[in-house]
């Protein structure tokens, strides 16, 4: 009776698990957030627009390698600016009190975005590391002000968890069965040998 009572942990530790799994499959859309950001002014695009920085790296810590997290950006003024995501600053384009770098978009290598994307939209895999976002101005009326950026973020598990998830909830599952079904099986190996 008491391995009975047993098996209820290894179960309740399989479906918690094989719920896991269920929903990394579905891969849950967090919260949008949307924020401000400010529209580099461009007066003069023959030398290039000058490209502003986020004022901070965005930190991704290593236990992010379990996940697969993909961040989805859009802007409203896609026909008259960019947003693109880098990984280090180059030498020399570090940016001043206001976010302002005298280094143009060539300048800098992007993982996504950039002065190539087109549609006022980017989706980039967040693996462990530092991010920057840099923005940059293609309108050449010296204009600035503000635009809206949404930012969602979708997340699951690695594939490679997953697949470990699911391997140990079915052995935790099946250990369960064979705790409270463990009398049952043991007479019928019996009688089977005895046969």
């Amino acid at each position: 009776m008491m391995i009975r009572v047993l098996s209820i942990l290894p179960a309740a530790m399989g479906v918690i698990c094989a719920i896991l799994v269920l929903v990394s499959i579905y891969s849950p859309t967090l919260d949008t957030s949307r924020t401000d950001i400010p529209l580099v002014p461009c007066t003069d695009d023959s030398t290039g627009c000058p490209v502003g920085l986020s004022g901070e790296d965005m930190s991704s810590p290593t236990a992010f390698m379990l996940l697969d997290i993909e961040v989805t950006i859009e802007w409203e003024q896609f026909t008259t600016s960019w947003i693109g995501v880098i990984e280090s600053i180059p030498d020399g384009c570090e940016p001043d009190s206001n976010g302002l770098t005298s280094c143009t978009a060539e300048d800098f290598e992007f993982i996504s975005g950039g002065p190539d994307e087109d549609g006022g939209s980017l989706t980039f895999e967040l693996k462990p590391g530092e991010y920057r976002f840099a923005t940059a101005s293609t309108d050449t009326s010296g204009v600035g002000g503000e635009q809206l950026v949404t930012i969602t973020p979708q997340i699951a598990l690695n594939p490679i968890a997953e697949i470990l998830l699911a391997i140990v909830s079915i052995l935790l599952l099946a250990g369960s069965g064979e705790m409270f079904a463990h009398r049952s099986i043991m007479r019928a190996w019996k009688r089977f040998k005895e046969a």
